[in-house]
């Protein structure tokens, strides 16, 4: 696995070297993920959406509009179900 050097600058920036945003298919504007694993280790992911409003219509529609604490409610009470549920 070759290692590819960058430096971080004052501000806490990277510039992606272009052997690493091939390697991503990453373009100007794209978005990335950072997973921390293990101490000392990220992965780096390119995203499928590069933005918000290539996600609309992903999950549906309401039939009435919810706000954000009446749908955290429900994934509470549905992450409940699961984890009582046998299986």
């Amino acid at each position: 696995m070759p290692e590819i050097v960058s430096t971080v600058t004052s501000k806490g920036q990277i510039t992606l070297p272009a052997r690493v945003r091939r390697h991503l298919g990453i373009a100007p504007h794209s978005k990335i993920a950072f997973f921390l694993d293990d101490p000392g280790i990220v992965r780096l992911e390119a995203m499928e959406f590069s933005t918000i409003a290539d996600l609309s219509g992903a999950a549906g529609t309401l039939p009435t509009p919810m706000s954000w604490e009446e749908m955290r409610a429900i994934a509470r009470e549905e992450q409940a179900a699961a984890a009582v549920a046998p299986g």
